[in-house]
């Protein structure tokens, strides 16, 4: 008996120690997490209870630069339905009159809501999407739906708001305002002026602490925002919607004329470097065209003849030639080594001058030129298209800008043809809008300037930045050789290869260029057809630059028959927009109302043409006349002075769309 009760009291004592072991096992992990991971527990208990939630921040809206809008943030909601949370009593009551209630705000027969509503009833769903992306009148309507109007307790209702960005002129430029989109990561997809100037626009986001309460829901602690968010500044760029509009369609009607791939078309104002517009245009598998890529900004390809004004200039700014160098086109082909330069002209031109080569964009007379005078010291030709800045990117705040390409002896790609060839632009590279800026540079006496897309920041009216004209370099060539070129390409459009575009009234200078792109299949060639100058031809005031890539070529390729009609088109539209007038001075009683209203009518009318403009404050005869006179059908409610319009103003209109104007 004393062994038996040896035995269990031994037991009890490894009871008692496993027991105590345990005990002291729970104090130390008591210890261990009130004094050494309590902050980490206290903190995850913390976040299960509360959270931070992010209040986003308004984005700034972007302007062109007269203050129409070119993108804006606006609110969409969609709506949804919690059929099990809705009673049988409030259900009954009330599916009818919803059910037609919505038939008619979305133009559905009541019966399709009926049936789906109550579908949703017995399946007991409890997110039934009734309408996406509506706007914020139409939501109010329908958020006071019988039913829906008892909220979302006892009416089911489930709203989601959210904001979108828009286009008030739809698609024209949608690929240079472009986008800002950022992923779960934080990283930033940046495309146009809305990826350029994101920082500006974005804003700053806010933050928020919620409580966790029932349902899974969370509730605001107190009533203020923990971190207030702070809305994104206006940007005001420089493009201008009317030009725009111009470009847009004069390109879509070239593209659509000649089956084209794609093309672009630039527009620069001369002294400043600011761009009024930038079409881009691609075309897709059904043969519509749309904003696909900014050709214009990030496509570098060899430009061809448009080339030959670089190499022009090169070499009179290092008095290799004169304006009257003779050379000999040698019946329109010339050989270099294994290759052969040709002219388009059958017999070529014989013997010719430095101007009259330029006129008819000789290749034979500009290989030979290039050639004989650099072919012992290439490198001196080649420093000075370096010189100019030809090499180098325009350092843009757009994304994506194409690299430059020009060949420099030694490399790895320089042949004993590479210098005839980079006369006539093959074996060098470049974008449209660094083509375009040589030439603008060229129309501003040798200044070449930076093109620029932004004009200034503001915030709630008040400027916060300003952007103003930048210098790349003051003179890419002496004033003297750009006066010589300058009479070149005026009596290029005026007697050579562009003279189909030439009118008396309004002249132009400019540069026709044709480019193989595979001519190294003879037969199966296709091309890029280019205009690039300047207008008015004596006093610039714009630069334009279309190229045109693969046309058909049973229906025409050529520079001068694809491209120059474009860059006629828009400069013809820009001028006449912009009329000059001879006004004769007289007298007449002031009347300060009159004249403002006068002033008012007169400068909309000579700004819209196809975009709509605010006419809130005009009288109602000014209004009915300016908006009659752009094709509208105007309805007039009231009398007196346009309070409210139903077209927005920025917006993109047609012939023979209606209006209504609120008079009071």
């Amino acid at each position: 008996m004393a062994i038996k009760d040896k035995k269990i009291l031994t037991r009890l004592y490894v009871v008692a120690g496993g027991m105590f072991l345990f005990a002291l096992a729970v104090v130390v992990k008591l210890v261990n997490i009130q004094f050494v991971e309590g902050e980490k527990y206290r903190a995850k208990a913390q976040n299960s209870v509360f959270k931070d939630f992010v209040i986003p921040a308004n984005r700034g809206n972007l302007y062109d630069s007269d203050g129409n809008l070119l993108a804006t943030s606006v609110p969409k909601y969609d709506i949804r339905f919690d059929a099990v949370t809705v009673s049988e009593k409030n259900f009954r009551e009330n599916i009818k009159a919803l059910c037609e209630a919505l038939g008619k705000e979305f133009d559905k027969p009541a019966s399709y809501y009926n049936k789906m509503i109550r579908a949703a009833k017995s399946n007991n769903n409890r997110y039934l999407l009734i309408r996406r992306n509506m706007g914020y009148s139409q939501y109010m309507r329908v958020r006071n739906f019988p039913l829906f109007k008892l909220g979302a307790n006892k009416g089911g209702l489930i709203v989601e708001q959210r904001t979108v960005r828009e286009h008030p002129i739809g698609k024209i430029a949608e690929r240079t305002v472009g986008y800002e989109r950022r992923d779960e990561q934080g990283y930033y997809t940046r495309v146009g002026l809305e990826g350029a100037y994101g920082p500006f626009l974005r804003g700053k986001e806010g933050r928020r602490l919620k409580q966790k309460i029932a349902k899974g829901q969370w509730k605001p602690i107190g009533d203020d925002n923990e971190i207030e968010p702070e809305d994104g500044f206006d940007v005001i760029s420089t493009i201008d919607v009317n030009i725009q509009d111009i470009a847009h369609h004069a390109l879509l009607t070239q593209l659509e004329e000649f089956e084209a791939e794609h093309g672009t078309v630039v527009v620069m104002e001369t002294k400043t470097g600011e761009i009024k517009a930038i079409a881009n245009l691609g075309r897709t598998k059904s043969g519509k065209y749309y904003e696909k890529l900014n050709y214009a900004v990030g496509e570098s390809h060899e430009p061809g003849s448009t080339f030959k004004l670089m190499a022009m200039v090169a070499a009179l700014e290092d008095r290799v030639i004169d304006s009257s160098y003779v050379v000999d086109t040698e019946k329109g082909r010339v050989k270099f080594y294994d290759r052969v330069v040709k002219d388009s002209k059958s017999g070529g031109y014989g013997r010719i001058s430095a101007s009259k080569a330029f006129e008819v964009s000789s290749n034979t007379a500009f290989a030979k030129i290039i050639n004989n005078n650099y072919k012992n010291d290439p490198k001196k030709f080649v420093d000075r298209l370096i010189n100019m800045g030809l090499d180098k990117e325009l350092g843009l705040a757009i994304k994506g800008e194409g690299k430059p390409k020009i060949p420099y002896p030694g490399d790895s790609d320089w042949y004993g043809t590479t210098l005839p060839w980079m006369a006539h632009g093959y074996g060098v590279s470049l974008t449209p809008l660094q083509v375009l800026t040589f030439y603008n540079a060229i129309a501003n006496n040798g200044e070449m300037v930076k093109p620029r897309f932004i004009k200034e920041v503001k915030s709630l009216g008040k400027v916060e930045k300003k952007f103003e004209k930048k210098v790349l370099n003051p003179a890419i060539c002496s004033k003297e050789t750009a006066k010589v070129v300058q009479a070149m390409m005026k009596n290029t459009v005026k007697r050579g290869t562009a003279s189909n575009i030439y009118t008396e009234e309004f002249q132009v200078a400019g540069k026709t260029g044709t480019c193989w792109t595979n001519y190294w299949k003879e037969k199966k060639r296709e091309y890029i057809a280019s205009f690039v100058g300047y207008f008015p031809a004596d006093n610039p005031e714009y630069s334009c630059i279309v190229v045109i890539h693969r046309p058909n070529k049973e229906k025409g390729y050529y520079g001068s028959i694809v491209a120059a009609p474009v860059f006629k088109t828009v400069s013809q539209k820009i001028y006449n927009d912009t009329p000059i007038i001879d006004e004769v001075p007289y007298k007449v009683k002031d009347n300060k109302r009159v004249n403002r209203s006068y002033q008012s009518y007169y400068a909309k009318a000579e700004k819209y043409k196809t975009i709509m403009p605010n006419v809130n404050g005009m009288t109602a005869m000014d209004a009915l006349t300016l908006l009659e006179n752009m094709g509208l059908e105007v309805r007039l409610k009231g009398k007196g002075i346009v309070r409210s319009q139903s077209i927005a103003p920025g917006t993109k209109v047609k012939k023979n769309q209606s209006i209504s104007l609120e008079l009071s």
